[in-house]
């Protein structure tokens, strides 16, 4: 499709740099783990509650601002959230303590939540091309993935309250992006029940998917997490680490993934993303330098790419067909699943510094037994066929049905 006739590209585009602003902010905070648990004298658990706080506000918080979204609109709900991250993130930078830090970085998660629980719905609404704004909007936080680190490390070289109040000045910039360009969807929507939030999880597939999402989602965050730690690198070399790990990932969504889900299938492609991120994790848990495993997390981050963007792709199209819905039930999965990873990671890391990986190994083994188990079931929701063609009769039905009606099908 040629993008000149989308009509709200200037709408679209603005979302999706809010979205990359956004993700840079989580992000920044990679290299400058190590530095604070220096800073002001905390053990590696301590720190990793950094990450967990704000990914289990970010979880809790999905459903309230989907709710939100549909009694107030879109926008206002996003430039709340938007808000609410900048003045958090202003506030961190003058912290003084583990709790203090904690704290803020929940109020950030909640922030964020805002944001997520729109961003996507308002994408897919006001594009005519679903999969050119699902790649734009995953090509935006992995490139955020990309530049969090390398902005984290060069200006924790400084001092690691720097990065925290570089992004509130970002997340000002980011809001007066929003506040004027920013639409609503022409078609009215009528506010979201909370009891079709978790009706959505009726759906056999959807729930396959999830399940499947929810072991990945807490491998994504062991790796995000907990490896600024295990690397034992300086925060600059650091940075530029998870830098490439960004890149990876980024590579995986705008290069590779969608290119290889139409070649072989989305749940196939996730399958593909399962299988090489369990090496990954395996050579994590065995590497013998700091060389082999910088390489790993880059490798680790083109195999998360590919999951997800295709993981995004099936929950909207596996899901409730109201996309506020289904991404309201998906994030509550998405994010509750990761947020106790880093601080499990943390605790394990004080009796072996692989633990953290073999754990997340176990549990994705886990992930990929349920997506070979419920993988055809998944296919055929999504009008595709599977390897094991044999248990999956009922996708031969539906192959080729359009993609929003592919969510009913199921």
């Amino acid at each position: 499709m040629d993008r000149r006739t989308e009509p709200n590209r200037g709408a679209i585009y603005a979302t999706t740099v809010v979205a990359f602003l956004a993700i840079s902010g989580i992000a920044v905070v990679d290299p400058i783990l190590p530095v604070i648990g220096e800073a002001i004298g905390v053990t590696a658990w301590q720190v990793e509650l950094l990450f967990t706080a704000y990914i289990a506000l970010m979880a809790v918080g999905m459903i309230p601002a989907t709710l939100a979204s549909g009694r107030f609109g879109f926008k206002p709900v996003l430039i709340t959230g938007v808000t609410v991250v900048g003045i958090a993130a202003v506030l961190a930078s003058m912290s003084s303590n583990i709790v203090q830090l904690s704290v803020l970085r929940a109020i950030w998660g909640l922030g964020n939540a805002m944001f997520f629980a729109t961003a996507m719905v308002v994408l897919v609404a006001l594009a005519n091309d679903r999969e050119w704004v699902v790649g734009l909007f995953e090509a935006a936080l992995g490139l955020g993935f990309a530049v969090g680190p390398l902005l984290g490390g060069l200006l924790g070289e400084v001092s690691w309250r720097l990065p925290f109040l570089v992004c509130g000045l970002l997340m000002v910039l980011a809001l007066a992006l929003a506040a004027r360009r920013l639409r609503e969807p022409a078609t009215h929507q009528p506010p979201v029940k909370l009891g079709a939030i978790f009706a959505t999880y009726r759906r056999p597939a959807f729930v396959a998917l999830c399940a499947v999402t929810a072991a990945y989602n807490f491998v994504f965050f062991v790796v995000l997490g907990y490896t600024p730690l295990f690397l034992h690198l300086d925060v600059v070399p650091l940075g530029l680490a998870f830098t490439g790990w960004g890149l990876g990932l980024a590579a995986g969504i705008l290069v590779v993934g969608h290119r290889l889900a139409h070649r072989i299938g989305a749940v196939q492609t996730v399958g593909v993303a399962i299988g090489g991120l369990l090496i990954c994790l395996v050579l994590f848990a065995t590497s013998t330098g700091t060389a082999e495993s910088v390489i790993v997390l880059v490798v680790s981050g083109l195999f998360m790419g590919l999951a997800n963007v295709n993981l995004t792709d099936l929950a909207l199209g596996l899901g409730n067909s109201d996309r506020r819905i289904a991404t309201g039930a998906f994030n509550l999965v998405r994010w509750g699943a990761a947020a106790p990873a880093p601080i499990i990671a943390g605790k394990l890391a004080e009796h072996s510094l692989s633990w953290p990986f073999w754990l997340g190994a176990g549990i994705l083994t886990v992930g990929a037994l349920v997506y070979l188990a419920f993988g055809h079931i998944m296919a055929a929701g999504y009008g595709e066929r599977v390897l094991w063609a044999r248990w999956n009769r009922a996708a031969r039905s539906v192959e080729g049905t359009p993609e929003e009606a592919v969510g009913e099908v199921i």
